[in-house]
């Protein structure tokens, strides 16, 4: 009889604790879903914990004033000044001899582009020679005739005679110098030893070679462009703006464009010049923008397509961050702190009217509705209020 009863209490005892050790583990499990789980919105009220907010990385922030820029939009592409180019040809024409360039390759100002071959180079240094050594007689002459003219010793015909074929002696010396100058011959260092048949054309800038006209063995004359040549280290924006915009416009203004191949990153320059001729046909006028940052140039090249924004006027409004508010059937709503608990915060839904947007942030119209110092949730609204 005793037996019996011992086990009926420890069979009791287990029954008793068994139900405690379920009741723990319940209350355990409701205490880790409360303090994770968002509690269904009601009359448009939401209520989130500190850790689900810290998890989600929420964020709350106040309304802002951000400038709101009123603006032209434009399209252009980038250009140089006309300094910067260079269509190189031969002042005397020839066969290509050698040519050793490709487009996009570097070069510098006096570097050898390609070098031409002719028969009749030689005439032209020929001459010269010729020219150099009859002047150190023709002035010796000269200068003697000078004096017997003015003892009365020769004749004035004779003075007259020795002084015409010096000066005309020392002209064709001084044409003939600067025609091998041009061809890049030093007259300086020319003898009849080293007289060639060839000549080479230097680059006049630096830059990268964009388009090559020759090849070896073609004739070139001097009004044929053999090599383009385009200096990228001061390019510019060459944007077109309607005739009717044309009075917004001014100096200094600021310019925020985007190439055709990277629309995802903005660029700033600003209003140089304004042309003052008008294309008749397309009712457009030339503006000409200087980067802002002159190094950023170098992911650019002359004739990239762009698309630009001119900023005309400026306005501050009140505005939150675009990720505050979300659009729901054509409405948009935020949502504001409206209660710090314990364990998290109770936030409320609202209805705003939105107006301009610039730079991520979104003017709110009816500000008014709410106070200045009102937290809005923004970052993590979309996944509360679409859920």
């Amino acid at each position: 009889m005793n037996t019996m009863k011992i086990q009926l209490t420890v069979h009791t005892l287990l029954l008793i604790i068994i139900i405690g050790i379920a009741s723990c583990s319940t209350s355990n499990e409701k205490s880790t879903v409360e303090e994770t789980t968002t509690i269904a919105p009601e009359d448009d009220s939401y209520t989130i914990s500190t850790s689900q907010f810290n998890t989600a990385k929420m964020e709350f922030g106040e309304m802002v004033m951000s400038p709101f820029h009123q603006s032209i939009k434009s399209n252009g592409i980038f250009d140089v000044p006309p300094e910067n180019k260079a269509s190189v040809s031969a002042y005397f024409g020839g066969y290509v001899k050698e040519i050793h360039l490709l487009p996009g390759e570097k070069v510098k100002k006096g570097q050898m582009l390609f070098v031409l071959e002719n028969p009749d180079y030689v005439q032209v240094q020929q001459e010269f020679l010729e020219a150099k050594g009859k002047l150190s007689y023709l002035k010796s002459d000269y200068e003697r005739q000078k004096n017997l003219a003015q003892e009365n010793i020769t004749s004035q015909k004779n003075y007259l005679k020795a002084e015409a074929e010096y000066t005309i002696t020392q002209v064709k010396y001084e044409s003939l110098k600067k025609k091998l100058r041009l061809m890049n011959i030093n007259a300086e260092r020319l003898t009849y030893k080293n007289i060639r048949t060839v000549m080479s054309v230097l680059s006049p800038i630096n830059g990268y070679v964009t388009e090559v006209g020759v090849t070896k063995g073609m004739y070139i004359a001097p009004a044929d462009v053999g090599i383009t040549i385009v200096d990228t280290d001061h390019m510019h924006l060459e944007l077109s703006v309607f005739e009717k915009d044309l009075s917004q416009i001014s100096i200094g203004q600021p310019i925020k464009f985007k190439t055709q191949g990277n629309t995802s990153q903005v660029f700033d320059a600003s209003v140089y010049l304004v042309n003052k001729s008008i294309d008749a046909e397309k009712r457009t006028v030339v503006v000409h923008g200087h980067l802002k940052d002159e190094k950023t140039q170098n992911g650019f090249t002359p004739g990239m397509y762009i698309e630009s924004e001119i900023l005309t006027a400026t306005k501050e409004k009140l505005a939150v961050p675009e990720e505050t508010i979300v659009e729901m059937e054509g409405k948009y709503y935020v949502l504001i702190k409206k209660e710090n608990l314990a364990n998290g915060f109770k936030l409320e839904k609202r209805e705003i009217n939105i107006g301009e947007s610039t730079d991520n942030f979104i003017e709110i119209v009816n500000h008014s509705e709410f106070k200045n110092d009102t937290q809005f949730l923004t970052k993590g609204a979309f996944n509360l209020i679409t859920e």
